[in-house]
C-alpha cells in the first residue's frame, strides 16, 4: 500500500516525511513496558516505584474544598485569558513572604497553565533562527525543544558532581556565548536534587548582564526544601534586570494535573510572555486559579509536604549507603541522584550483571528486583530515585525501604 500524501506534509521540526517512522523507544516508555513485564512475570510481588516524578498524594482537603467553592461561583465561568487578580495578588504576597522578593502583581506577574506551558510559550517570544539557548543536562528539555522548532540551537551544559551539579558558565566557548540569547536553569534541580547558592545566582546575573542574555529560572520545586528558606533567583541583586522565574503549584502543593502557576520577574519579559500566551491559550479556569491563590497564601502546606519528603530521604539515604551507593541527602526536591554501578554480583555465587549505562542498570532494577528508578546518561551514568513512592504513613515507609534493602542486599555492587 502506498504512503498517504500526508506523510510528506509534516513540518521538518517534527521530522518531516520521516515523522512516525522512528522506531526508537523513549526511556519512560521503556520503563513502563519493563514494569508491566516484571509484574506479569512475578504475579503477587510488590513493585516499588521510586521513579515517579510527581507527588504521591492528592491536594490537601482544604484546597479541594476551595476549588469546590470557587467552581460554584457564576463569576468564575468563561475565559480567564491572562489571569485574574486573586492569583496575581496572592503570587506577589507569596514572593514577598516566602522568597523575599517584591514585584508589582499587575506588571510583573502573569499566570501560567503550569510551568511546561510557560516553557513552551516563551521561545516564541525570544528565539529567532540561529539563536543559541543554553540548557543544562540532564534536565527538562521543553524550552530547548520549542527553541529548536523556531530554528534555535541548543548548547548543553553538563551538570557534574565535581561542580556540585551547577553549570560551569566559564566552560562555554566564546563563539557560543556570542550567539546565546537565553540561559535556562532549574534549582532545586530535577533530576539531580542539587540546590543553587547565592554565589552561583550572583554569577548568573553577572554573566547575563555581561553577555546580554535572558535568564529563565524554572522554580518548580521552590519551597520543597529541607533546611533554611527557599532561594529564589529573583532575590539576587540585579536578577529582575535580566530574567524571570517560573512557579508551579504541581509539586509544591500536590496539585499535579491542576495545571496552574505563574511567571514573575522582569516587566518587559513578563509582558512578552503574556503577549504570546494571549495568542496561545485562553487561560486556566478561574476556579482553579483562585484555589491556587489560596495555596500561595498558605505556604505551611508546602512545609508539611517537604517534611514528609525529608523524612523519607532520611530513610532511603542510609539504605543506599549500606549497599555501597554514594548517596547524600539533597537540600530540596524529592529526587536523589546517584551514580549507577558498573556491576552487580549475586552473593549466592550466581552470575554477575554488567551495566554500560544508567539505563541498563535501571532496566535490571525493574526486571530483577521490581524496583523502578529513572536513568540519566547525558552527563555520566546515573539513576534518579524519587521519594514519592506510595506508602501509607511512616511505618509503611519503613516497611517499603526495608523490603527494598532486602532485595538489593542479595548483590554486591561495584563502581
Amino acid at each position: 500500500m502506498s504512503e498517504s500524501y500526508i506523510q510528506d506534509l509534516f513540518a521538518e521540526r517534527i521530522g518531516g516525511n520521516r515523522f512516525g517512522k522512528d522506531t526508537a523507544i523513549y526511556k519512560f516508555e521503556k520503563i513502563k513496558r519493563a514494569k508491566r513485564a516484571a509484574l506479569a512475570a512475578n504475579p503477587g510481588t510488590e513493585l516499588f516505584d521510586l521513579g515517579v516524578g510527581e507527588p504521591d498524594e492528592p491536594a490537601f482537603p482544604e484546597v479541594i474544598e476551595e476549588l469546590y467553592k470557587e467552581a460554584k461561583k457564576a463569576d468564575n465561568r468563561g475565559y480567564a485569558d491572562n489571569g485574574g487578580s486573586p492569583l496575581k495578588d496572592a503570587a506577589a504576597r507569596y514572593l514577598k513572604n516566602v522568597c523575599g522578593v517584591s514585584v508589582d502583581p499587575e506588571t510583573q506577574i502573569v499566570h501560567s497553565i503550569g510551568s511546561k506551558a510557560a516553557l513552551s510559550i516563551l521561545p516564541a517570544a525570544l528565539i529567532n533562527p540561529g539563536d543559541v539557548v543554553l540548557m543544562t543536562v540532564p534536565g527538562y528539555p521543553v524550552f530547548g525543544t520549542h527553541a529548536k522548532y523556531y530554528g534555535g540551537v541548543v548548547h548543553n551544559l553538563p551538570l557534574l558532581a565535581a561542580n556540585h551539579f551547577l553549570p560551569d558558565l566559564k566552560s562555554i566557548p566564546a563563539d557560543v556565548v556570542a550567539k546565546a540569547k537565553v540561559l535556562v536553569i532549574n534549582y532545586p534541580n530535577n533530576p539531580t536534587g542539587a540546590s543553587a547558592t547565592p554565589e552561583f545566582f550572583a554569577e548568573v546575573v553577572a554573566f547575563a548582564k555581561a553577555n546580554g542574555i535572558v535568564v529563565i529560572h524554572d522554580f518548580a520545586y521552590a519551597a520543597l526544601v529541607f533546611e533554611g528558606k527557599p532561594l529564589s533567583f529573583l532575590a539576587t541583586p540585579g536578577a529582575l534586570d535580566v530574567g524571570i522565574e517560573l512557579h508551579s503549584a504541581s509539586k509544591n502543593f500536590n496539585m499535579t494535573g491542576w495545571r496552574c502557576g505563574f511567571v514573575a520577574g522582569n516587566e518587559l519579559l513578563v509582558k512578552a510572555y503574556a503577549t504570546v500566551k494571549d495568542n496561545t491559550d485562553s487561560g486556566q479556569f478561574l476556579g482553579i486559579q483562585n484555589a491556587t491563590a489560596y495555596c500561595f497564601d498558605h505556604p505551611e502546606i508546602t512545609q508539611k509536604i517537604a517534611a514528609k519528603y525529608s523524612r523519607r530521604m532520611d530513610l532511603i539515604v542510609p539504605v543506599l549507603k549500606r549497599l555501597g551507593f554514594d548517596a547524600k541527602k539533597p537540600k530540596g526536591s524529592f529526587f536523589l541522584y546517584v551514580a549507577a554501578p558498573k556491576t552487580a554480583t549475586a552473593k549466592d555465587g550466581g552470575r554477575q550483571f554488567a551495566f554500560a549505562s544508567g539505563e541498563e542498570f535501571s532496566q535490571w532494577m525493574i526486571t530483577e528486583n521490581l524496583i523502578s528508578t529513572v536513568p540519566w546518561d547525558e552527563a555520566g551514568a546515573f539513576v534518579r530515585f524519587s521519594v514519592t513512592f506510595i506508602a501509607q504513613g511512616e511505618e509503611d515507609e519503613k516497611r517499603a525501604l526495608a523490603e527494598i534493602e532486602k532485595r538489593l542486599s542479595r548483590f554486591t555492587f561495584a563502581w
